[in-house]
């Protein structure tokens, strides 16, 4: 194969003929000039019709390729123009290149390419262009896609939502496909005027064909898809569902903080007083609760197991942020105890290693129970007194009660404690959630309804 054909080929020419390839020494690239065969000559540059030559133009022009390694590489070519019946004297057509453009198409692919999987800055660094001309390949691509593709043909299960840009109150509401996870709209604006555009380029007829639409809980939003698509089902896409229970497990979180024991007083104005106790383990169960259950720690799934087993309100909030990935409200009318650490697989009952705050408590457990037996044999030659329900408690029950004890979570412990609770009218009405929460999962309620198994992912 002679060296003309392998440019010809590298440079991904066709119906052309290379006439020579040498290096720029000013320029420090490659160049390789070529000339379009005889069918593709003389054709004018706008709509590709046979036309008679009507001067030379301005002598030969330059396109820059694709480099090769680190080098440039230019096609170089003359550029003579025709009379064309429609658009008059214009520059002949060129098969490498898009009319009126400097660069060529394969170049253009590459930086649309680009722009698409990473950022403008790194497309402009790796292809030695500017900002501009960046923008200006992508809107060509754009084009030449659109004149063939329908973006908006097909429409069943979309997701539409608005994301920011540059600095201020600047917004660009984009349209997805679920089906094909895809973006098929952008425009500009942030409310029901910006929607309506979308819809008025999608058409009635195509609009009525959507199915599903998922959201956030947006008033612009939900107004116009009832209006324009009434046959669609609304729902809330997972990441808002998601945001929205982290959100109200944070607001549980503090008001847990504050009723706890253990808060300090700033010592001094502008200084914050540390807090001990409950407060304390509270404030620094923050990212344990946040966090997914296969993320978390050893160390944050004991502060966990202590927060459902001391606090079941708080316990509550984050199964229901738990339960939120899925979409599906948790049973408002079946109150969470901390027996289910367990089943939800929380402590580690096969660890045969135990931390040293289990080790101590179960001293305390061993200790109390040796001095409970030996106060009963000293008094066995005394009659009984009477004692009151609350201290007829054992202290081996105490002890299945203490928040720091292991066997809060052993099978046992754990049917003996889910009696203890559905007696106790304390435990079961803290087990409710907050007004927040409440109003959160009111929202999440309406959308389980829904078939937001079949959405997908959200925008």
């Amino acid at each position: 194969m002679q060296i003309s054909s392998v440019w010809g080929r590298a440079c991904g020419l066709t119906r052309t003929v290379v006439e020579g390839v040498r290096f720029d020494e000013t320029t420090k690239a490659i160049v390789v000039s070529v000339r379009p065969d005889a069918r593709a000559r003389s054709r004018c540059g706008r709509c590709g019709r046979r036309s008679a030559g009507y001067d030379r133009g301005a002598g030969r022009r330059r396109w820059r390729g694709l480099d090769a390694g680190t080098t440039r590489v230019f096609i170089e070519a003359d550029a003579p123009r025709v009379r064309c019946r429609v658009h008059g004297p214009t520059v002949t057509q060129v098969s490498w290149a898009r009319h009126g453009v400097g660069h060529t198409r394969d170049f253009d692919a590459m930086a649309a390419w680009l722009v698409v999987r990473t950022s403008k800055s790194a497309t402009c660094q790796l292809l030695r262009v500017a900002w501009r001309t960046v923008g200006s390949i992508v809107t060509r691509v754009n084009s030449d896609v659109e004149a063939v593709v329908d973006r908006l043909d097909g429409l069943r299960r979309i997701g539409i939502d608005e994301i920011s840009y540059k600095r201020g109150q600047r917004y660009l509401i984009v349209v997805v496909d679920h089906d094909t996870g895809r973006l098929v709209w952008a425009g500009p604006g942030r409310s029901e005027a910006a929607l309506n555009v979308f819809f008025d380029e999608l058409g009635d007829q195509r609009a009525a064909e959507i199915t599903h639409v998922s959201a956030d809980m947006a008033d612009w939003i939900a107004k116009t898809v009832a209006r324009r698509a009434p046959n669609a089902v609304r729902c809330a896409d997972p990441f808002h569902v998601v945001a929205w229970a982290i959100e109200a497990l944070d607001i549980e979180r503090r008001r847990a903080w504050n009723r706890a024991k253990g808060r300090k007083a700033p010592q001094s104005p502008g200084r914050r007083g540390r807090t001990t106790g409950d407060s304390r383990q509270i404030a620094r169960s923050r990212y344990a609760l946040w966090k997914n259950p296969d993320d978390l720690n050893g160390r944050q799934r004991q502060q966990l197991d202590w927060i459902a087993k001391t606090d079941p309100k708080l316990w509550r909030a984050y199964l229901s942020k738990k339960d939120s990935a899925t979409s599906s409200p948790p049973e408002d009318n079946k109150a969470e105890t901390p027996s289910t650490v367990g089943s939800l697989g929380l402590v580690d009952h096969n660890s045969n290693r135990s931390s040293t705050s289990q080790r101590r408590s179960r001293d305390t457990a061993k200790r109390s129970k040796r001095t409970s037996n030996t106060a009963s044999h000293k008094d066995s030659s005394n009659p009984p007194t009477p004692r009151s329900d609350s201290s007829q408690e054992s202290p081996t029950d105490s002890t299945a009660h203490n928040p720091s004890s292991p066997s809060q979570c052993s099978p046992s412990a754990a049917t003996h404690h889910n009696s203890h609770t559905e007696t106790d009218p304390h435990i079961q009405q803290e087990s409710h959630i907050s007004k927040p929460l409440c109003v959160k999962w009111f929202v999440l309620g309406r959308v389980g309804s829904r078939p937001m198994s079949n959405i997908g992912r959200g925008v």
